[in-house]
């Protein structure tokens, strides 16, 4: 949807403004007495989050970060669908599925009790997203800003027979240096370490980062958290749905070559202050949709004080 007519029929004083963007994409921005956020409409790519208490966005999105039809975008909380990582069989097919560079239809907003605002979009099928994956699932993602951030991603499978995918919600979460921070929750988990090579490890205690981490935890549904000295701060991840989680840091070579993680505070490279807590399902954890039923991964977010 990037007719500025329809879009302005979902705008809501005080909470939903709608625009039309960078090389004709559409954009929300929520902004209420809790919070703010943006989203883009392509990909239902939810691109920002920061709490009015807090100084510094929770998710986190790079100041290179480019707009343009069928491109991915360099933070924020990219939806990964319906595969994880590369395609099994088809190499020069988009890693991590189609759904985070497609256009999606924006269905409704709302004003909540609360004060928090929630947006909805929908995915269905196209002749482009059958070539990949040739059945008829129907993909939606709520949002709910304010306070607290949640994503409910949910997949409905309405043909005759049971789907297997691949998801993630790839989340940015914004820090104050990659090499200070903890992740917590993932202590004795089993986790297949990328950059070795997919070797099988078990996590012993929090999770520290002296260099490029690139980790699948599999068969846990914990919480996790973000310690955050430098900020004085915990980002915590709820979730549900969800049995695998994904810890990825890029560090300073790979984030060179990547070229779009942009310039940090005091002049230190942007990817420090960023470090992903995937919510997912993949590798062991691929999910199964019923025919006929469906699948939500959820997760929610909060920043509190140490």
């Amino acid at each position: 949807m990037s007719n500025p007519t329809l879009l302005a029929r979902h705008a809501i004083p005080g909470h939903v403004s709608l625009r039309i963007g960078t090389n004709g994409l559409a954009f929300a921005d929520i902004d209420n007495a809790h919070g703010s956020a943006s989203l883009c409409l392509q990909g239902a790519h939810l691109m920002s989050w920061r709490p009015k208490d807090q100084a510094e966005p929770v998710v986190w999105l790079s100041p290179l970060a480019t707009f343009a039809p069928g491109k991915s975008i360099r933070g924020g909380a990219p939806v990964c669908w319906p595969w994880f990582g590369p395609h099994v069989t088809e190499s020069g097919w988009p890693g991590h599925g189609f759904a985070r560079t497609v256009p999606w239809e924006l269905c409704d907003t709302a004003a909540l009790p609360d004060g928090s605002t929630s947006i909805g979009l929908t995915l269905t099928p196209t002749e482009a997203t059958r070539a990949q994956w040739p059945h008829e699932a129907r993909l939606a993602l709520r949002v709910s800003v304010g306070r607290r951030l949640r994503i409910e991603l949910t997949t409905h499978n309405p043909g005759p027979q049971d789907l297997v995918l691949g998801e993630a919600l790839h989340t940015y979460l914004g820090i104050s240096d990659i090499g200070a921070v903890e992740v917590q929750g993932l202590d004795a988990c089993e986790y297949v370490d990328k950059v070795a090579g997919a070797v099988r490890k078990v996590q012993r205690g929090a999770v520290r980062f002296a260099g490029e981490v690139d980790r699948v935890y599999l068969n846990t549904g914990a919480d996790c958290v973000i310690v955050d000295p430098g900020l004085q701060r915990r980002i915590e991840i709820a979730k549900t749905g969800s049995r695998a989680t994904v810890v990825w840091t890029p560090w300073a070579e790979k984030a060179d070559k990547m070229g779009d993680f942009g310039p940090g505070r005091a002049g230190q490279g942007g990817w420090r202050e960023m470090v992903c807590v995937e919510s997912a399902n993949a590798l062991d954890n691929v999910v199964t949709v019923p025919a006929g039923g469906s699948h939500t991964l959820s997760v929610s977010y909060a920043a509190l004080p140490l």
